[in-house]
């Protein structure tokens, strides 16, 4: 028997349109679909960065407003994430799905035809609102739909790849909508791929059967929302007006208290936003820490790999996006690898170090680019190495946020790794370009200011970003060395964990 979720009867599986799932076919038809929305969401984090300073000539709109179109995405999406991801456990991750995907359309039609600021604001906004509904019932549908352990390290490594590389489609999707079509077709790209995500889910999702209709946690829900609000609105300011500003330290600190009694309500509560279960296992709890810590090593290579391409060496949008695609492509061949080989047979704790590690040496290399460095001898080299190690930590890493949870808590337990995910990426942003404009002032000190000296401090400012990423990279090593159990994942709590062969 199988739920159809968009109503409270059971039917038949031979009756919905979603039956092919549970078919080998199905399912990995059903893996395209999930990826394609994903993709959506990911790419729509940096796609708009490269489109960024045409749509302000455009528009019309300053420097200080410029950043909120980027911050209004990210504010609504990392706090929402863990609301979408328990109420696609409520009422059916199905129809979660197909709610996020086509409200990320509207959105993305809005913002792509927006005629003021205020108009891209809003839509950038929604966007977040409806990704954050969309993300955890795609991870969750993952989940459910792929029980083998072989198919399922399979298919978490694709949906890892396309994960991790996603920011990079983002900048090359970016850069070529911008150069050869317009602005407002980074935004448009989305109605696309939403109609291929919303005819798939019709045909070839489908959910688990809910035994139980658990009440929402609304206390849990006011204060997880506003407490990852105001940690996110502050870490934003912070990029901009300092760390020591009350504009950043205000909000920061009354996020951290407000999530502190999130935390206290979620011991209490019978029908928790988050059960603390979710976490408190070995494996889960390491997932999440080891995302949010590569997830800011991550972000500064993204961002000021970026501005050394075009800043420095003077690439163009579309040069700039072509020069990650190696480093994408050396993510997905070591994620679908890793999942297919490698995750099956030994679990997280080997494999997520050593692509660490990996890592690691791959930013360490980039602290060695200097003013007259070529892109083949100097920085690919280094993407390809960085690109290794990202597969290798976020396959199983992904795989594990969800292998053993109650079927109930699948939603949220996915919502949580994009939550820790997005404020990783939020406190990297803000941390090291903070990094970087002390380092530039400080090395500007007792020296006479000309062009020279300034492209100089610029390049000083990105190798220290780059040091602060690898630290962050050995971060992200040592934890998971020490967080993850030896050995194959557990993939349902009342299944025995099977070894491959």
């Amino acid at each position: 028997m199988s739920q159809n979720p968009l109503t409270a009867d059971t039917v038949p599986q031979s009756s919905t349109p979603a039956r092919d799932a549970s078919a080998p076919d199905g399912r990995w038809v059903a893996l395209i679909v999930l990826a394609a929305a994903q993709l959506m969401v990911v790419l729509d984090a940096t796609v708009v960065n490269i489109a960024l300073p045409t749509a302000q000539a455009d528009l019309a709109f300053s420097n200080d407003d410029r950043q909120w179109v980027v911050t209004g995405y990210a504010l609504a999406f990392g706090s929402l994430l863990l609301l979408g991801g328990r109420l696609s456990d409520l009422i059916g991750r199905k129809r979660m799905f197909m709610i996020g995907v086509v409200g990320f359309a509207l959105a993305s039609a809005v913002g792509g035809a927006a005629q003021n600021f205020e108009m891209l604001l809003a839509a950038r906004a929604l966007q977040g609102v409806f990704g954050a509904a969309l993300a955890p019932s795609a991870l969750a549908l993952l989940s459910t739909t792929f029980k083998d352990p072989i198919e399922r390290s399979k298919a978490f490594a694709i949906f890892g790849a396309i994960s991790g590389a996603g920011g990079a489609v983002g900048l090359l999707l970016g850069g070529v909508l911008t150069e050869y079509a317009s602005w407002r077709w980074c935004l448009y790209i989305n109605l696309v791929i939403a109609a291929f995500a919303l005819a798939g889910a019709v045909f070839r999702l489908q959910d688990e059967p809910r035994t139980e209709h658990p009440r929402l946690d609304l206390p849990g829900a006011v204060t997880a929302v506003v407490g990852l609000v105001a940690l996110v609105y502050g870490l934003a300011n912070a990029e901009t007006d300092g760390w020591s500003s009350a504009s950043t330290l205000i909000p920061i600190v009354a996020g951290l208290i407000v999530l502190v009694a999130f935390v206290l309500i979620e011991q209490r509560s019978s029908h928790a936003l988050l059960p603390l279960r979710v976490v408190m296992d070995r494996n889960r709890g390491g997932a999440y820490l080891t995302i949010s810590v590569a997830g800011i090593g991550m972000f500064g290579l993204f961002l000021f790999l970026t501005y050394y391409l075009t800043g420095t060496l003077g690439f163009t949008p579309v040069q700039t996006g072509l020069a990650f695609l190696p480093m994408m492509g050396a993510l997905i061949l070591s994620a679908t690898l890793c999942g297919s080989l490698l995750v099956p047979r030994f679990g997280p704790r080997p494999i997520i170090p050593t692509g660490a590690l990996i890592g690691a040496v791959g930013m360490v290399l980039f602290t060695r680019v200097d003013l007259d460095s070529t892109y083949v001898a100097n920085v690919l080299p280094s993407l390809l190495l960085v690109g290794v190690g990202l597969g290798l930590v976020f396959a199983p890493v992904q795989n594990a946020a969800v292998s053993g949870v109650d079927p109930e808590d699948a939603g949220v337990a996915s919502a949580m790794i994009n939550t820790v995910q997005q404020v990783g990426g939020s406190i990297g942003t803000a941390l090291l370009s903070s990094f970087a404009a002390s380092a530039a002032t400080s090395y500007l000190v007792g020296k006479t200011p000309t062009q020279a000296t300034a492209a100089l401090a610029t390049l000083h400012s990105y190798h220290v970003v780059f040091w602060w990423s690898t630290g962050f990279f050995v971060a992200c090593a040592v934890i998971a060395a020490l967080l993850f159990r030896s050995g194959p994942m557990q993939l349902d709590p009342n299944a025995e964990p099977v070894i491959a062969h």
